[in-house]
């Protein structure tokens, strides 16, 4: 028993090694047969099909109306009376005969699989959408509560604004309501950011902030070798594959990685900011398609100090509304 696609609203809903083949019409996201293409189905007399229908419409079963249509077929002058696949189901399940048997085998096997594969898909759907709730919750707590701290007076609106933005996420409850929960498409990096690229960034950028009397000379002189560590982190495998997949989830590292690592003597927010914008810029992935950055510079100032005063166990948390921020 198969049901195969083909052109123009028709499918062969039956098939087996000794037949028979029927082409049926389909409509109203239903098929439609005649009681002759019933009665061969199952392989008993039409008077049985007849038989059975009649019983089907008085017991209530099911109503008349809405499983009959009368269409039009080739070489008959009158219409002919269809019977939708409710009406089909029901006739297999009374007919006595061998192939109406195997019929009823095939129907309750495959009943049995679409509502196993339907419980698993909305248990997953269910699941996703439970999970991106608790992490929406967790967000919301952490932002509350670093909103307080008092690197981040005069940040308060620009919290609100982070957080209003990260809770446009909740639409993946609504597309969970109308079935059209997807998970979205992670964006692909196209420029690799390198320590000596990154040194030459740094260098240009201190250049013109000690132009500006804006940075010292200890501006951007390592503590360490930290600084080609952390990039080399963000292309590093296991197993033969990135450990982070997505653009997003580099860039998301690349700043937080420098800000809490302190690769720097001085100036790591700035510097992670900068390096967090070029390497966006250089992937053209600053920018949303109305023109707008993705995330602004007031936005950056106040995501750099979240992330400076985070606790690293928060730091699942932190990458995760780096992430969505840029989706």
């Amino acid at each position: 028993m198969k049901i195969n696609n083909k052109s123009k609203g028709e499918i062969i809903i039956y098939k087996t090694k000794r037949g028979p083949k029927l082409d049926v019409k389909m409509e109203k996201q239903t098929v439609w047969l005649t009681q002759a293409q019933i009665g061969l189905l199952f392989d008993v007399e039409r008077s049985v099909i007849t038989k059975h229908i009649k019983n089907i419409f008085e017991n209530g079963e099911l109503k008349e109306k809405s499983n009959v249509q009368n269409l039009h077929i080739a070489n008959s002058d009158k219409p002919v009376k269809f019977y939708s696949l409710d009406v089909v189901l029901s006739v297999g399940y009374r007919v006595n005969s061998k192939r109406a048997t195997q019929f009823r085998i095939w129907a309750t096997k495959t009943l049995k699989d679409h509502l196993a594969q339907g419980y698993t898909i909305n248990e997953k759907r269910l699941l996703e959408a439970r999970e991106k709730f608790s992490e929406l919750q967790n967000v919301i707590s952490f932002m509350r509560e670093k909103a307080k701290h008092e690197l981040l007076a005069g940040q308060e609106q620009e919290i609100l604004n982070l957080l209003a933005y990260y809770l446009s996420s909740l639409a993946i409850l609504e597309k969970y309501d109308k079935d059209k929960l997807a998970l979205p498409r992670a964006g692909k990096t196209k420029y690799k950011l390198t320590y000596e690229l990154a040194l030459e960034v740094i260098k240009n950028i201190k250049a013109e902030l000690v132009k500006k009397k804006q940075a010292s000379d200890i501006f951007g002189h390592q503590s360490a070798n930290k600084l080609e560590g952390i990039l080399a982190n963000l292309w590093q495998t296991f197993g033969g594959n990135e450990l982070y997949k997505s653009f997003e989830e580099k860039a998301a590292h690349l700043l937080y990685l420098i800000i809490k690592d302190h690769p720097f003597i001085d100036g790591n927010k700035r510097i992670a900011s900068f390096l967090f914008v070029y390497f966006l810029d250089k992937n053209n992935f600053l920018y949303r398609d109305n023109g707008e950055k993705k995330i602004n510079d007031n936005a950056l100032v106040a995501l750099a100090l979240l992330t400076a005063i985070s606790d690293p166990k928060d730091k699942d948390t932190v990458i995760k509304i780096i992430v969505n921020l840029l989706k």
